[in-house]
């Protein structure tokens, strides 16, 4: 009988639906069109297609898991609910002063993003709690209801509550929750305790109002989703994924929606990983390229890096501290405007732009053939023989190649270039603007990027690989099977996962050990529960600590792993020698010197559990040895423009599916010279039913590169 997972990631141009068999591991899916006006019109439409074609049914799923980026369109886009805010008296600015830091020193004309509130729906309240979590003044129940009362009349829908150092002590957020609950039970109501509850009063309030603004939509969506899943006799539970690269169940999500505003790339990067794992776990760059923009981190030992905070809806795309900070724990990556939809112009000097502004879905690029009238990337790859008119996306979308064509020649006239020069233009022009973002990205971190792997996922992804790795200087470029669908399937190897964090504020040289685990402690009991409604077998999580830590007199904190726990026990001198060391080692690590005789301060401590869903071992690879060909494995030929030729060249087409290995597949060079015969599409191993595909580097096999 067939147990399946389902995986539904809906983007910014497609929606994709992969289901897997969690007997067999047998996997398929399908790619629809997002349907922006309501997103889970799509996510049915391509949910009946598997269970049409594909012969899924409905009553043998036995788990759902999503990502979406609506949540992050939301708030860029400024379409989330009207909110409002209530902090301490004296406080109502804070959201506007913000650090009172120019992003660009000598711009006199800079622009910072606007408060998600407005000062009139920025309500105080009479309390004050000190840093160590003493109460100075109590909370007068009065000033809160009379605040809320006044946002209720103003017709807010949502109220993010923000009072000083509530970190520390979360009493009158508790109460003042409870109270406009209580009164306005039709308004959703966001605490900064549960949302944000660590030290730094602007990035707290920021978070906590971005997880208020969203939270209404978060609420409607979900539900309906859940309805609309239910109403095809798929009575699996729903789990969505977080930005931290795991999942949560549907009651954390609602709660604090601002854990899925990066759910979407995320699930990208943990693909990344796992097919990078299915290698040799080298260190990779996760390149993600879809419809709308393309994604790009670093793994290393298998594992994609993870911050604890970044900036939506930058002023500056690459200029730090012209966004709203969001304090949450999110997988390190960067997202560029720069996908198969990204429109290409021709600007008032003459030259050549790609994005990034995007066609979407509605009405998408030419090719699409539904009006759209802008040449894009995708346009582009069509007239250069990178795109199989016939079958992209499965199959199931007919593109007009008349339209496409139609489209290109209109930005050729304007820039002077003939109809192939203007389409590698295109295809160039955006894949610098991801090398460039990426050089950036990878600097930052200390890195050369010549030392990494590309793993290419993303619809267009593949079809970029090899002109990305060779404007990066790198040497290896793996294409996973289904690399189109990579972010959904990365959702169906997420482990369950809950990111916890409390600020404690003590020098390592003094503190006490012992409160030091019962932190830890306290952390791991909440995350525990998380997990544990979420259906999952507690037993099977496993902790990771860390703290954020800095010398005193720093400004700022680096956040570091700690070793495993107990704290409080045994030789504690050892303990606090294990843990100064670690963050000596980590700070070291990032800026090559320690500062001499200055005492470590740790502000906050933080708590990852993971726990693992058992049915994903199916997607495991299996061992074996010899790689096999299948008869029949050219599909056919056509021309494909090679720009070291100046011209398109006939090249041939296989069936890579048709390309099989028994297993472990270890020696690439192997398959390169066992099918030195085969050109330009690239070369394939199947892995059980997880196929890798390694490219060609040009066009010719007799000169490789």
């Amino acid at each position: 009988m067939a147990a399946y997972a389902l995986g539904i990631d809906i983007g910014g141009t497609f929606t994709d639906i992969v289901a897997y068999d969690i007997n067999t591991g047998h996997k398929f899916n399908r790619k629809v069109l997002t349907t922006h006006d309501d997103p889970s019109t799509a996510v049915i439409d391509g949910i009946n297609a598997l269970i049409t074609m594909d012969g899924l049914s409905p009553g043998d799923t036995q788990r759902v898991v999503h990502a979406t980026t609506l949540f992050t369109n939301a708030l860029i886009e400024r379409q989330g609910a009207y909110t409002g805010v209530i902090t301490t008296e004296g406080f109502r600015d804070t959201l506007e002063i913000g650090r009172e830091r120019k992003y660009n020193l000598y711009d006199i004309t800079i622009r910072k993003p606007d408060p998600l509130v407005p000062r009139n729906l920025r309500m105080e309240a009479k309390e004050r709690m000190n840093a160590n979590g003493d109460i100075l003044t109590p909370l007068d129940t009065k000033s809160v209801l009379a605040a809320g009362q006044t946002l209720s009349e103003s017709g807010v829908e949502s109220i993010a509550i923000i009072f000083l150092h509530a970190y520390a002590n979360a009493c009158h957020e508790i109460e003042a929750t409870e109270i406009l609950t209580l009164a306005h039970p039709d308004i959703s109501v966001s605490a900064s305790s549960e949302v944000a509850p660590e030290i730094r009063e602007y990035e707290r309030a920021s978070t906590t109002a971005a997880n208020a603004y969203i939270k209404p939509l978060a609420e409607r969506y979900l539900d309906s989703l859940v309805a609309e899943i239910k109403s095809l006799d798929i009575e699996a539970p729903l789990h969505l994924m977080i930005s931290s690269g795991g999942l949560t169940h549907l009651k954390e999500a609602k709660r604090t929606p601002i854990q899925m505003l990066e759910s979407g790339p995320a699930a990208g990067a943990l693909a990344g990983a796992f097919f990078g794992n299915a290698d040799a776990k080298e260190p990779l760059i996760a390149f993600d390229m879809g419809g709308t923009t393309a994604k790009l981190c670093l793994i290393d030992d298998g594992e994609p890096l993870v911050a604890h905070g970044f900036e939506a809806g930058r002023q500056e795309r690459f200029v730090e501290g012209s966004g709203l900070p969001i304090r949450i724990s999110t997988i390190d990556l960067i997202e560029i405007g720069a996908g198969g939809g990204s429109i290409a112009s021709v600007n008032d000097l003459g030259f050549l732009k790609v994005g990034p502004k995007s066609a979407g879905s509605e009405p998408g690029p030419a090719a699409y053939g539904r009006g759209g009238e802008y040449a894009t990337v995708t346009d582009a790859d069509f007239a250069l023989g990178y795109l199989n008119p016939e079958h992209f996306a499965g199959g199931m979308l007919d593109i007009d190649l008349n339209a496409s064509n139609h489209a290109l020649n209109s930005v050729a006239k304007k820039a002077g270039l003939t109809h192939t020069q203007i389409a590698w233009g295109i295809h160039d022009v955006v894949n610098e603007n991801m090398v460039s973002a990426a050089r950036v990205h990878i600097a930052e971190r200390g890195r050369d990027p010549r030392d990494f792997t590309l793993l290419c996922t993303g619809g267009a992804g593949p079809v970029h690989a090899y002109y990305v790795a060779k404007k990066l200087g790198l040497k290896k470029i793996i294409c996973p099977g289904a690399a189109g669908v990579a972010s959904a399937l990365g959702m169906l190897v997420a482990p369950a996962r809950v990111d916890r964090v409390t600020t404690i504020s003590a020098r390592l040289a003094e503190c006490s050990l012992q409160e030091l685990e019962d932190s830890f402690r306290a952390l791991e009991e909440d995350a525990r529960q998380i997990i544990a409604e979420a259906g999952l077998e507690v037993s099977t999580i496993q902790y990771q600590r860390f703290a954020d830590g800095r010398y005193i007199g720093q400004g700022f904190e680096l956040s570091v792993p700690l070793p495993d726990g107990p704290y409080g026990k045994g030789n504690t001198n050892d303990t606090r020698a294990a843990l100064h060391d670690t963050f000596e080692d980590g700070y070291r690590a990032k800026f090559s010197r320690t500062p001499l005789a200055v005492p470590i301060e740790f502000t906050n401590i933080r708590l990852s559990a993971r726990a693992a869903i058992p049915d994903v071992k199916k997607l495991q690879l299996l061992s074996g040895q010899k790689l096999k060909a299948k008869a029949n494995i050219q599909k056919g030929q056509r021309p494909v423009y090679f720009p070291e030729t100046e011209n398109f060249v006939d090249t041939n087409v296989y069936d890579w599916e048709q390309l099989t290995i028994d297993g472990q597949f270890q020696d690439w060079d192997n398959v390169l010279s066992t099918y030195s015969d085969i050109e330009g599409d690239g070369i394939g191993a199947d892995f059980a039913d997880i196929k890798i595909c390694l490219l060609y580097t040009s066009p010719s096999p007799r000169d490789r590169g």
